[in-house]
Formats: structure tokens, sequence, C-alpha cells
């Protein structure tokens, strides 16, 4: 079934219909969110947050936008409010304090593909660690253009309609975090 016969369908009520919908759009729901929040427990909180608003407010999607945008749209929006949540409540970190020093838990998780090249190993997770400290100094809606782009592959003018603005905003946006991205990684670049 095509993707405006299953909206259809679920707005009609059938269940079967959206479980297909949330199907085809769980796991980019999940990478955009952990992306942006850099939590696995948050991106999980959002992944449900958004496909219930999405249950409880498909009878108002006109498909004036594509699902794809208005459904991004509700993930961005919710990891944004969440983002400013956790500014004003100063979340916890992933850096944390061991018997040995400090350890940012992120280090910790393994990297596939690097480990038979020590060196090589040493720079991605070195590299890595950078653009995650970069990310995290990101304004909210720089980190969610660059994460739109780069990760989940999307288009200036999509980027512009989830965020509700034009494309060139986005893309002045994404200017600004990519330089931002260039400067502190001045020796990887």
């Amino acid at each position: 079934m095509e993707e405006a016969a299953l909206i259809r369908a679920a707005q009609a009520g059938d269940e079967q219909a959206f479980e297909q919908l949330v199907h085809s759009y769980d796991q980019a729901v999940l990478r955009l969110a952990y992306n942006l929040l850099r939590s696995q427990e948050d991106a999980r909180d959002i992944y449900q947050e958004a496909f219930l608003r999405v249950h409880r407010n498909l009878h108002t999607f006109r498909f004036d936008c594509s699902f794809h945008t208005w459904l991004y749209r509700i993930v961005t929006n919710l990891c944004l409010d969440h983002l400013r949540k956790r500014k004003v409540r100063k979340e916890e970190s992933t850096v944390v304090e061991t018997e040995d020093g400090t350890r940012d838990r992120v280090s910790t998780i393994p990297e596939p593909g690097v480990s038979g090249d020590p060196e090589r190993y040493l720079l991605s997770r070195e590299l890595r660690s950078r653009m995650n400290q970069v990310l995290e100094q990101l304004t909210p809606r720089e980190r969610t253009v660059f994460e739109m782009r780069h990760h989940q592959g999307m288009r200036l003018r999509a980027i512009g309609e989830v965020l509700g603005t034009s494309e060139e905003a986005a893309k002045n946006c994404l200017f600004r975090a990519t330089q931002k991205m260039r400067a502190a990684l001045g020796e990887f670049v």
C-alpha cells in the first residue's frame, strides 16, 4: 500500500495501517532523536512521544507537506524543547568522575571497523570526541540543522520545511555550524 493510502487508512482508524507507518519511520525517528540529544534514553522517550502525537493528531494531517516532513517537524520540535529544558535543568553530562580520573562515557562506546589499526582507532576516537564537544557547543538550531543535513542526509529545503523556516535560513544556519565545526577540528580537516 502506498504511503498516502496508509495515512488515509490510519486516519480512518485502521490501527494496522498506523503500525505500518510507524514501522516505515521508526528507525529514522530514533536515529534523528539520538543524533540530536546524544542520549539513548532521551531518544526513546522522544520516539514514543512523537508517535503518540502523530497518533493523536493524524486526523489533522492534510497532505500540505510530505508525511516525512510533518513527522520530522514533530520530532525536531520535541528534541528542541527537550534541549531547552536540559539547559535549564543542567542534566547529567556524559563526563563522569572515576577512580582513574575524569572520563567521557561516550568514549566507552566501541567503534566498529577501526579495531585492527590502533593509530586509526585513536584518531577516530579523538575526532569523535572533538566533534561531540563541538556539537554540544552549537546552538540547538545549529545542531539540529547540522544533524539533519549530515546524519539524516536531508536537503536544505526539507530542513527548512521541518523547522518552519526558509531554505536560505537553514543554509545560513548550516554554514555557521560548519564554520564552528571546521574551526574546532582544524588539524583533522
